[in-house]
């Protein structure tokens, strides 16, 4: 807790209706583009590459995300709703891992043994990659914007 911003009777994030408000908003945001993308780009013989895509891709914005709010400042105020809204919100409703283990299982069921664990290690894998790879972007960044561009040193 932010002495800034909370007092010891504030609730926590989770118990508050605004904050419960922007993540169930951007939750419905986000599962409403997951289910546009998968409903345009059926699964190829049993594998989902849409939503292989969708959680690589959602894990690589959370990690730009997550980085750049960590170094704005405590997370407190428009941070705070920024990574409610977004990161737990839209970024939770697009990513969709029980997806994934349902997409897994049905591969496994039907004796696809090196399809569904190549499909599971592979988004697992890749999500990883993504989301260290938008950690490290939103750091780069960062160190960009730190110098001074008239004279290309820190400021």
């Amino acid at each position: 807790m932010s002495a800034v911003s909370e007092t010891p009777s504030t609730p926590p994030p989770h118990l508050r209706w605004r904050f419960l408000g922007l993540v169930a908003l951007g939750g419905a945001i986000g599962t409403g583009v997951r289910a546009a993308l998968a409903a345009a780009l059926p699964s190829v013989d049993g594998i989902s590459w849409t939503i292989l895509a969708i959680n690589v891709v959602g894990a690589f914005c959370l990690g730009l995300l997550l980085e750049t709010l960590a170094h704005a400042g405590p997370d407190t105020g428009r941070r705070r709703a920024l990574r409610l809204f977004v990161g737990t919100g839209v970024l939770g409703g697009f990513t969709t891992y029980s997806t994934l283990a349902d997409d897994t299982a049905r591969l496994l069921d039907v004796g696809r043994w090196g399809a569904g664990t190549g499909y599971a290690l592979l988004s697992v894998v890749l999500g990883l990659v993504a989301a260290a790879a938008g950690a490290w972007i939103a750091g780069a960044r960062r160190s960009r914007g730190a110098r001074d561009p008239r004279t290309g040193g820190a400021r």
